[in-house]
């Protein structure tokens, strides 16, 4: 069956921003004006479409990326509805691997607020085209220029407004398009559904014109034949302005700008005519490149149904309907229902027995998907996140994703033997869904311990275990997740030989431990000449170095920022097996680091404040107490911006103390950093209580 629309007609779009920014009451409205939903959906009053947990309904906000199709213009628009809040950064991460555009969506009145930074960033990273819609121009102190500003000089990026706002706050009233020289009033009691065009009113038409030759001069690298026109004077038609746009816009040189005010209706049509206008199809894109896992040759797929079927997962949910769902994004061929799959990860084939067209947690089946689609399919086993499914006879792993280290943890007991079973059970399907999320066991008070993201993050895995799957159980304080490294190079080894009558066993590893700069967390490499150590066992020295570093010398926190050099060994004929390799690397490796001075590690944040200037003094002071560094303070319209670095172990509880500092009025975000020394006498209370000495 040939697809029902050509690929230039398919946009794959996310919705990214800050939280409160106006992300998901944008996404109803869209869904509402495209004919999706019949009513519109408030996030206050917990009727989202795509808020469909019961705890984004009871808290207002987004917690797992909901995906989405509609139409405009006879285009078909997937779309992804990421969460804002930081804890929740691998849904949006994963969320923007597979998109071809997004729009990045500001608050009026805050303007570039520190996760709008954040995701902005981890856009740039996989080099997404984006355009950015300024919302709640309604809201008191709504400040479209500002915003525009802080675009330009907190995220780097060419904006160029492609509207302007007719009036701000209370007056705000319509928009001005600088493209088609219009200006558009909404119908109050159509829900903004209808409009009218009207002729720019005088008093802005000097600004209009002002704001038109911006772009035009920002485009004017793009189009020969447009700077001729402009240095020139000679009329441009929109038609011309919007495809050198999209060039630029494409090319991740310029991000266009509009404006509106979602939840009053105000300015989505014009969101929704930008993406179809500036946003890529998927045939906009490069070729994805892959390594054949048979040849560990780099190979491409065009985009395009006629080369062989590869896709990307993105997301893993547990369904409780029809058990383990698999979202996945088509880059290349097509599959029906039926047809037998590759992972390429894992190397299993399997059946898609079912796959679905998702709007938000409702579904359709669906007999066959093309390039460019996003789809789930049902009944996948042991696939998991940023896994490569492919056509059997063309094996390709496409590119992985990577995803931060949870920072926090807590144990968790089960009430009950029953609940224990149902406990790991369920631990295991929140951890196939979030790979931010990890499961461990301490071996030596027997704890499950869980960890994640954040104190909202884990708060919100624990509502979810008693509330979706039942489980009683008891839940302690939240702990910091320290890791260890070494502060020199040492050399180490290991000889592991076992001879017990018949077959022994024999493995014999030299390396050489290396501190790396912060954010490397581990690399292995191999100096020895051919035949010192047969190829069949580095991988299992590999292994047996991984497990090591797993459990540090200190106090068994993890290690990081360290390179293993394999630089010499030796082995037996007969007597050498894998496992006596991995030993022998596990036994060389913690050998090397007890003596390489290990240090203990901590995370620390970046906290950003925005505090009125009267708590100012008090709030910097709190922040110093707390071993915080400031980093920079901003003025922000009528308050004051503090960004600082803390240490997380100092962290907890902030929220309420900031209330009471500041009678409620300040309000603070806070991210992970990076890891970070700890000064020797903290490091010291620790061991001691880690050791119970």
């Amino acid at each position: 069956m040939p697809r029902v629309l050509p690929l230039q007609k398919i946009r794959n779009i996310g919705i990214m921003a800050h939280i409160d920014a106006g992300k998901t009451t944008t996404t109803e409205r869209i869904l509402y004006y495209t004919g999706k939903t019949y009513r519109m959906g408030e996030v206050d009053e917990g009727a989202a479409v795509m808020d469909w947990m019961e705890q984004e309904k009871e808290r207002g906000i987004t917690i797992t990326s909901a995906a989405t199709t509609c139409y405009w213009r006879e285009h078909q628009i997937n779309i992804i509805d990421t969460p804002g809040h930081v804890d929740f950064t691998a849904e949006v991460e994963r969320s923007l691997r597979v998109l071809d555009g997004a729009i990045g969506i500001f608050c009026g009145v805050g303007g570039v607020e520190p996760q709008s930074e954040t995701v902005w960033r981890q856009a740039d990273k996989y080099g997404v085209p984006r355009i950015a819609f300024v919302n709640k121009m309604d809201r008191v102190g709504a400040d479209f220029e500002n915003t525009l500003q802080m675009m330009r000089s907190r995220l780097g990026t060419k904006a160029v407004a492609i509207q302007i706002p007719v009036g701000q706050g209370d007056m705000f009233a319509g928009i001005i398009d600088l493209i088609e020289m219009s200006y558009r009033i909404y119908q109050e009691e159509t829900f903004g559904a209808t409009f009218e065009d009207h002729p720019i009113p005088e008093s802005f038409l000097d600004l209009a014109r002002k704001k038109r030759e911006e772009i035009l001069e920002a485009l004017s690298d793009y189009d020969d034949k447009l700077m001729e026109k402009f240095l020139n004077e000679k009329p441009i038609e929109p038609e011309e302005i919007k495809k050198a746009l999209r060039k630029a816009c494409l090319d991740v040189k310029v991000v266009p700008v509009l404006c509106g005010a979602a939840f009053r209706n105000k300015g989505v049509q014009k969101l929704l005519d930008a993406v179809v206008d500036f946003l890529p199809s998927p045939l906009d894109l490069p070729a994805v490149k892959g390594i054949n896992p048979e040849s560990e040759e780099t190979e491409e797929r065009k985009v395009s149904d006629e080369e062989p079927f590869s896709a990307v997962a993105f997301k893993i949910v547990s369904d409780p309907f029809v058990g383990k769902l698999a979202y996945f994004r088509v880059y290349s061929g097509w599959v029906r229902v039926g047809s037998v799959v590759l992972n390429s990860n894992t190397g299993e084939r399997q059946r898609l027995s079912r796959i679905l067209r998702m709007h938000a947690n409702q579904r359709d089946d669906i007999e066959e998907v093309f390039t460019g689609d996003i789809a789930a399919a049902v009944g996948l086993k042991n696939i998991s996140t940023g896994n490569t499914l492919c056509d059997k006879h063309h094996p390709i792993v496409l590119e992985k994703m990577d995803f931060p280290e949870p920072v926090i943890s807590v144990a968790i007991e089960p009430r009950t033997k029953l609940d224990q079973d149902k406990l790991s059970e369920s631990l295991s399907k929140l951890a196939d869904e979030d790979p931010t999320f990890k499961v461990s066991l301490n071996e030596e008070t027997g704890q499950t311990i869980i960890s994640g993201m954040g104190e909202l993050h884990l708060e919100i895995l624990v509502v979810r275990l008693m509330r979706e799957f039942g489980v009683k159980a008891s839940v302690g304080k939240p702990q910091v997740a320290y890791k260890e490294t070494i502060s020199i190079a040492v050399e180490a080894e290991g000889k592991f030989i076992r001879q017990s009558g018949g077959k022994g066993q024999y493995g014999h590893v030299k390396i050489r431990l290396e501190p790396l700069p912060f954010g490397e967390k581990f690399i292995f490499e191999k100096q020895i000449s051919s035949g010192v150590v047969p190829k069949e066992f580095l991988p299992s020295i590999e292994k047996g170095i991984r497990e090591a570093m797993g459990n540090g010398v200190l106090a068994g926190y993890p290690m990081i920022n360290i390179k293993v050099v394999l630089y010499d060994g030796s082995y037996h004929e007969v007597d050498s097996t894998e496992l006596a390799f991995k030993i022998a690397a596990s036994m060389a490796f913690q050998d090397g680091a007890r003596r390489a001075f290990p240090k203990l590690l901590e995370p620390v944040m970046d906290v950003e404040v925005v505090v009125p200037e009267e708590y100012m003094g008090d709030v910097i002071g709190d922040l110093n107490a707390r071993r915080g560094n400031i980093t920079g303070i901003h003025p922000r319209a009528d308050v004051q911006v503090i960004s600082a670095l803390v240490p997380l172990s100092e962290m907890f509880g902030y929220a309420t103390k900031l209330r009471s500092l500041t009678q409620g009025r300040a309000v603070f975000t806070m991210e992970f950093s990076r890891y970070e020394e700890m000064p020797e006498s903290l490091s010291k209370k620790i061991l001691t209580k880690v050791k119970g000495y």
